[in-house]
């Protein structure tokens, strides 16, 4: 049975161009996001992990063009996101939502609550006016929010409860795909979960597809089908969720998983220290971009880059400690 994607990323680049003035010529290029290819389900989640500034927001960002697309295509339900008008991706926007990761600053702070979540839904005709207060109401029920904070203001809530606003605003479009930018990075852990929670319902209720971005592992590993790994605007690894957890290929993703931290105080963690800090993405190390840092690098590492390729099914990765050929 052939898989459903609702969603084929293939080869995107984003490049941001360094000047001397504003209107001077591009001396060099930041590879925020170089090559980075994948593929999600329809109605399934992938997590999208690494260390800060690898370009995890960057990818999400790039897909849906609130950042132009230097190069690669973006499939979305069989239609090209780079190459689409701007009006006909206006017309899409309600199949296609992000939820942010800072819930202070993404809300507005002279807007109501029922006006932040249904200003798009009045904008993009998606219920009658005669249902719009009824629909947004239940909308924020789904969400777990009382209809009594209908009126009420940002400022009057907790982070908990504006993340649960910011979810609401998003799932109000009825979206296919929802990008996932750290949604619970701002949030204590027991706010963590329920934010979690409510969205693995929602996803079960209404069918949605989301691009999870995150740095903390054992989150994605509970929210997740497949993971993908980023280190310096590359994919480097990924595969089903059991695939990378239970047997990791790269030195990066190794390294990743042996920082997650152990409920068992008695369990001995096999730390894998890196050293140095992640290379300028302006300037990349030749070859593997992980060389610099790698415990396991060897001579080619430094002149050819590696390709990324499947070693077993659903289970990718690009890395010269394996076959190349």
């Amino acid at each position: 049975m052939e898989q459903d994607n609702i969603l084929v990323v293939k080869d995107l680049k984003k490049y941001y161009p360094i000047t001397d003035s504003i209107f001077g010529k591009a001396k060099a290029f930041v590879k925020a996001v170089d090559g980075v290819s994948f593929e999600i389900e329809r109605g399934t989640t992938m997590g999208l992990v690494g260390e800060s500034g690898c370009g995890k927001t960057t990818v999400g960002r790039t897909i849906l063009r609130l950042h132009d697309v230097t190069d690669g295509t973006v499939l979305f339900d069989g239609e090209d996101l780079a190459k689409v008008s701007r009006e006909h991706l206006r017309r899409m926007r309600p199949k296609m939502q992000m939820i942010f990761q800072d819930p202070y600053s993404s809300l507005s702070p002279r807007m109501p609550v029922g006006e932040i979540i249904g200003e798009a839904v009045r904008e993009h005709n998606i219920v009658p006016k005669s249902q719009y207060r009824s629909y947004i109401l239940k909308v924020m029920r789904d969400c777990g929010l009382q209809p009594q904070y209908f009126y009420r203001y940002p400022h009057e809530f907790s982070g908990g409860q504006r993340q649960r606003i910011c979810i609401a605003r998003a799932v109000a479009l009825n979206p296919e795909l929802i990008i996932c930018d750290e949604p619970v990075s701002a949030l204590d852990v027991s706010i963590q979960a329920q934010i979690i929670n409510l969205m693995m319902d929602l996803q079960r209720e209404f069918g949605f597809t989301y691009l999870f971005i995150s740095h903390d592992l054992s989150v994605v590993q509970h929210i997740s089908k497949t993971i993908g790994v980023m280190y310096l605007g590359s994919m480097v690894e990924m595969g089903d969720k059991e695939r990378i957890f239970d047997n990791p290929m790269h030195p990066y993703t190794k390294a990743l998983l042996s920082a997650v931290p152990m409920p068992d105080p008695s369990y001995k963690m096999n730390r894998i220290i890196l050293k140095g800090d992640i290379p300028s993405p302006a300037n990349p190390p030749s070859g593997c971009k992980f060389r610099t840092r790698c415990q396991q690098c060897m001579e080619i590492c430094s002149e050819k880059t590696p390709v990324f390729k499947e070693y077993e099914p659903g289970h990718k990765v690009a890395c010269h400690l394996y076959s190349q050929d």
